[in-house]
């Protein structure tokens, strides 16, 4: 993407849909499959060179993968991955060996159905710079049943921040309603906070319909955003608003919600199937089934394009 055009640089076939990515600093993709996944890729577009990586039958993947930030005590560096145990469904992360994918470790996130990481850049509280938050979504899962939900009654959803440097257990918050899955993480360096994308499980409809997308982060604990009539219950996607506070796709109310620090909606911008976020600097960019919006303005796609989940902004 260049400017306001929107134009297909490289591609490669996955043998699953995928979900999470990131980028590495020189250029390499990673892709982790979408949960509950068996597969990992390196993908250098330029030089269309790849790289896979099978998980054990034992593990599954939930859809998130990080690139550790770099360390003078960490070799040739460190590639996390959210998984679930086959057997218990218990959370853990992988840390996996950078230049291979090969797992050398793994850390306990104390939860269920860990999904999105986010390397926290500053001290938030307690809390120092450097730690990983984990995003446990608390949902049972067996490997069985794949993405159903089931037991909902036994949810737990939790953020915890772990050690980055051997995962032990710094911290661990819970939102009052653990109906509400947290799901997506991004960091607003304004209001220095954490953004987080819930997706609401209850049972009744009407509490889904009016379920906050958002929860707040901080020094002061976690909470949720007040009630966002007719957001569906799903946020899909979330990343800092450019000048404070967040964006959080609203995927099946087709909309893209921009709220300010404390979670109140300033706007509300339609975009059929919204889902992937991005910003950088001062512009930001969502993709809907048919329709990009960059700065909130509308670019229509090909009919054969069609962006999936997540995306990242490059250089």
């Amino acid at each position: 993407m260049q400017g306001d055009a929107v134009s297909i640089r490289e591609t490669i076939d996955l043998p699953t849909r995928a979900h999470g990515l990131d980028v590495e600093s020189d250029g390499s993709v990673l892709v982790a499959a979408r949960r509950p996944g068996d597969w990992l890729l390196r993908w250098h577009p330029a030089r269309a060179r790849a790289q896979w990586c099978w998980v054990d039958d034992d593990r599954r993947l939930n859809g998130h993968v990080l690139r550790a930030p770099p360390s003078a005590a960490d070799g040739a560096g460190t590639v996390w991955t959210t998984e679930t145990d086959q057997a218990d469904a218990s959370g853990w992360i992988g840390v996996r060996d950078a230049d291979t994918l090969a797992k050398r470790a793994e850390w306990r996130t104390h939860g269920m159905d860990p999904h999105a990481m986010l390397v926290l850049p500053e001290r938030v509280g307690e809390v120092p710079a450097g730690a990983l938050l984990v995003a446990n979504g608390g949902i049972p899962t067996q490997s069985e049943t794949g993405r159903s939900h089931r037991n909902l009654a036994r949810m737990d959803p939790s953020l915890v921040a772990l050690d980055a440097r051997d995962g032990r257990l710094i911290g661990q918050w819970r939102l009052p309603d653990p109906r509400l899955s947290i799901r997506h993480l991004a960091f607003d360096p304004v209001s220095r906070q954490v953004g987080i994308a819930l997706q609401a499980e209850h049972d009744d409809e009407a509490l889904r319909r009016d379920a906050p997308l958002l929860a707040i982060w901080g020094a002061g604990g976690l909470q949720a955003a007040p009630d966002m009539p007719r957001g569906m219950g799903y946020g899909g996607d979330i990343c800092a608003r450019p000048g404070g506070g967040f964006l959080v796709s609203a995927s099946r109310a087709h909309a893209v919600l921009a709220t300010d620090a404390a979670g109140r909606i300033m706007r509300r911008l339609a975009l059929q199937d919204a889902v992937a976020l991005a910003c950088a600097g001062a512009r930001w960019w969502a993709a809907g089934s048919q329709t990009l919006a960059i700065d909130a303005a509308p670019v229509s796609l090909t009919a054969s394009l069609r962006l999936d989940n997540h995306w990242v902004a490059l250089g």
